[in-house]
């Protein structure tokens, strides 16, 4: 029998044990029983902690990694092209075949990294793969032959474009429920900084410096970034300093049935035609938006338009981005995920009209003007929408299979562009091909019926706890 002054946590096991602070509802189902376990609340429940939460920190630093995760991204590696192509003697649909390959690397990846961080937490994580990231970039500096570069981009593509950005996420989602939209928008400043400061800094190193040289600087700035915040700032989880998600005096009561009852842990939600209804139709932005991204210098440039607008715009795209992030993530947790998604959708197939039309200097701001808008606001749809419907226990596995299919996606789009420029001359065929996506995965969505149930309390998962 549990005492009324002591507040005990059901695990999954079903042991008990004394926590701090006030649980109300209902934990965690015990294994083959039908009847959820109750926990008794406090007669002394603890008053609000006045002083800033620390998940704001955890916020910051998350961001920093996502900044310092540029060097793997379309961004910076666009920037690229043009040199590796012209020191290597690749063609351009050699270089988008081994970066479709290299994106698919990243999607096998960032699903067994995210399992990882379920068992030993994203702080482990965050270190380990930080540490071969700068590894990577290190390799693209000194890559010899065509093996050796394949090794290196490969493996900064799946550890900078998947896995600094899957833990990032993952850690936040830990830290905060009824504000995780307005976290993961802080978070993501993060990446609109990278993609403002990253490329024109990688292009000021290859003019002056080269390639090569350019890849071995940005790699000691990123492990310079990464590892000293991640050991001095990161912790998993809220509940290893007393606690809970938000700043709350009482755990969170916003999480769906499916999450109390450990759904997440076996294979429900992945037999769950929901379920990949919604992950392949958020697969699109990642699929169009790289497309793009990763062709923008050749596509301005057969618009009369020079390389360095199609670099310089990138600052233009991250204000954009970071405006419409900002204000996404306060409104996401007032509407819910899916009319943002719808929202970004609708944006984006905008921009593919424009990018269409985008023959002056003029047309191509607004381009990219609208294009930041899409990516801002899809930003924050798939930082929250994974643990917003299946809550925080093993949101490892769920968000990052998720991502999995989106890394795909994204490794899949330049290679079209590239062939249908092969074969006529031109992109806009391409582009206007892709305009078919957006529409499909606006139709996706309405049909799509994920976590459907009421509230209950999330429990807490095991994570290791650091001191």
């Amino acid at each position: 029998m549990i005492d009324a002054n002591t507040i005990s946590q059901v695990d999954v096991t079903g042991n008990t044990g004394k926590v701090s602070g006030v649980v109300l509802g209902v934990a965690r189902t015990r294994p083959h029983s039908k009847d959820p376990a109750i926990v008794t609340p406090t007669e002394n429940p603890a008053k609000p902690d006045r002083r800033v939460f620390y998940g704001w920190f955890i916020v910051g630093a998350a961001g920093l990694v996502v900044f310092s995760s540029g060097p793997g991204q379309s961004y910076v590696f666009s920037i690229f092209i043009d040199s590796i192509i012209e020191d290597t003697g690749l063609s351009r649909p050699g270089i988008s075949g081994l970066y479709m390959a290299s994106t698919g690397m990243s999607a096998i990846l960032v699903a067994i990294v995210s399992r990882l961080a379920d068992l030993y937490g994203p702080r482990t994580m965050l270190v380990a793969v930080g540490l071969g990231f700068g590894a990577a970039c290190f390799g693209m500096a000194t890559a010899t032959n065509i093996v050796l570069f394949y090794i290196a981009f490969a493996s900064l593509r799946a550890l900078g474009q998947g896995s600094l950005n899957i833990n990032s996420i993952l850690l936040v989602n830990q830290w905060f429920v009824s504000r995780r939209g307005k976290a993961i928008a802080m978070m993501g400043l993060g990446a609109v900084m990278s993609s403002a400061i990253f490329p024109p800094f990688a292009r000021y190193l290859i003019v002056n410096f080269g390639w090569r040289e350019a890849y071995g600087v940005i790699g000691v700035v990123a492990i310079a970034l990464i590892i000293p915040v991640t050991l001095l700032v990161v912790r998993n989880r809220p509940e290893d300093l007393g606690l809970h998600p938000d700043g709350s005096s009482e755990p969170p009561v916003s999480e769906t049935r499916q999450a109390a009852s450990g759904l997440v842990r076996n294979r429900g939600v992945f037999n769950s035609m929901d379920f990949w209804l919604l992950a392949l139709s958020l697969g699109t932005p990642g699929l169009v938006s790289t497309a793009l991204v990763f062709h923008q210098t050749s596509i301005f440039e057969e618009k009369g338009l020079s390389a360095t607008l199609a670099a310089g715009v990138f600052v233009i795209f991250s204000g954009s981005s970071a405006v419409s992030s900002l204000l996404a993530g306060f409104v996401v947790d007032r509407i819910g995920p899916k009319y943002l998604y719808a929202f970004s959708m609708v944006s984006l197939l905008a921009a593919l009209v424009l990018v269409v039309a985008a023959d002056s200097v003029f047309m191509a701001v607004v381009y990219v003007l609208v294009m930041g808008v899409a990516g801002g606001a899809h930003h924050i749809v798939q930082g929250v929408i994974w643990a917003h419907y299946y809550g925080r226990h093993g949101l490892g596995r769920v968000q990052g299979s998720a991502m999995t299919i989106n890394f795909c996606a994204s490794a899949i789009g330049p290679l079209p562009l590239a062939i249908f420029h092969d074969l006529t001359g031109t992109y806009t065929l391409g582009v206007l091909v892709m305009m078919a996506l957006p529409v499909l995965s606006l139709l996706a969505l309405v049909k799509a019926r994920p976590g459907s149930g009421s509230p209950v309390v999330q429990p807490v998962g095991e994570l290791p706890r650091v001191p």
